[in-house]
């Protein structure tokens, strides 16, 4: 009987989860780990949305099978965020579709359009269902950077010349996960003129489209006149609303894509639970104030980071959007690793943070630290990070 399954054989070890098990046996000991590795929100979701959630699992009639595209009025609802955030109009019926979130969204899309050996352009470092989505399909990756400058564009046009087949679809992920880089309209402008040139698909991933910090608002890709031609676009409520858990996101933009996506979905699943999906039109449609205060709370979160790891020793740049910094090693302990790094702050200071290689080969030297702790426990994993960078001959300034 044969063990050796194809796609099992393209997916390597996954890294991170390393570090995850010895976080797990850490804490099994009773030890204090102060987790930063995951990019699971601390805070809960608004009251309303609990409250019909609750309400919504009374009825009898809901614990059929959904829809696996979603409810009609949760599209509905999807489509009205875009329009007063963005000023896009999408048609419910054939512009959006409701994922399990937009990892599963990505994969099914991945499943939907990609054929055993075709090129795929998608970020390195980058979360990795951005790439493994596509090899578990059967793709193979050509890296791109993620920082927006103008090697960024070189790297897209060699790709076009030099790459047999040539690529299909671009991923792209702004604010970037895990190197929280941004970019603006413009970019996005220059982008879907250079895939309608070329012919790919662009991918763009916007789940952190309400975490930024600079005071000026994430744009979406198909703010750009024409964009539907050429991209499709997901979000999620996991960090906007807190409902990381609950499993739901969005696709929306192209019909040709979205119609892919549909029908495989149609095929894979019935869609989340009804009640969740009601739940989730009262959080697109209600009170709007968790947004603005849940971006406030990781800005400061963020700055606390900033502030006392620089303090311990450990200059990390003030990521300007998402729930992540990026963060290089400390210069004397570059050699280390970002895996060798990751392990030792974890088993010294009791700080878990996630490798940048478990990103791609060029998050090597990096970590991602989550801003997924309250301020009190930040400038406790400082203290920690500073007894430790102590330990292995890192100065730091006077606390």
């Amino acid at each position: 009987m044969d063990t050796e399954f194809y796609r099992i054989k393209r997916l390597p070890p996954y890294v991170i989860a390393e570090v995850n098990a010895m976080r797990a046996a850490a804490r099994a000991e009773g030890k204090d780990i102060i987790d930063l590795g995951m990019g699971n929100p601390d805070l809960p979701p608004p009251q309303h949305v609990i409250d019909k959630l609750c309400e919504a699992a009374q009825k009898p009639d809901a614990h059929g099978y959904s829809q696996s595209k979603g409810i009609p009025g949760l599209r509905r609802a999807q489509a009205a965020y875009y329009q007063r955030r963005f000023g896009v109009d999408l048609d419910p019926e054939t512009e959006v579709v409701v994922t399990l979130g937009s990892k599963e969204g990505l994969a099914s899309l991945a499943t939907a359009i990609t054929a055993p050996g075709d090129t795929i352009l998608a970020p390195n470092p980058s979360y990795p269902i951005h790439t493994f989505g596509f090899i578990i399909a059967g793709a193979t990756i050509r890296a791109v950077p993620t920082t927006p400058d103008e090697r960024y564009w070189d790297a897209l046009d060699k790709a076009m010349r030099f790459t047999s087949p040539r690529p299909t679809v671009l991923v792209v992920n702004y604010p970037s996960n895990p190197t929280s880089e941004i970019v603006d309209l413009a970019f996005y402008a220059r982008l879907v003129d250079w895939a309608r040139e070329n012919k790919v698909w662009v991918l763009s991933d916007l789940a952190y489209s309400e975490l930024y910090y600079n005071g000026q608002p994430t744009p979406s890709i198909l703010q750009v006149p024409g964009a539907k031609d050429v991209a499709v676009e997901f979000t999620s409520l996991s960090k906007t609303f807190s409902m990381a858990g609950w499993r739901i996101g969005f696709a929306v933009g192209n019909q040709t894509l979205i119609a892919a996506l549909t029908r495989v979905k149609s095929y894979i699943d019935y869609g989340a639970f009804t009640p969740l999906q009601a739940a989730a039109c009262a959080a697109l449609n209600g009170p709007q104030d968790i947004v603005e205060n849940n971006r406030l709370l990781y800005h400061k979160r963020r700055d606390v980071l900033v502030e006392s790891f620089g303090r311990a020793g450990w200059d990390i740049p003030a990521p300007p959007a998402s729930m992540f910094a990026w963060a290089p090693l400390p210069p004397a302990l570059r050699h280390l690793g970002s895996m060798e790094f990751a392990k030792q702050l974890l088993t010294h200071a009791g700080v878990a943070v996630a490798p940048g290689v478990g990103y791609g080969e060029d998050g090597e030297g990096f970590v991602r630290i989550g801003l997924v702790e309250n301020e009190q426990r930040l400038r406790q994993a400082a203290r920690n990070v500073r007894r430790y960078l102590q330990s292995m001959g890192v100065n730091s300034s006077a606390a």
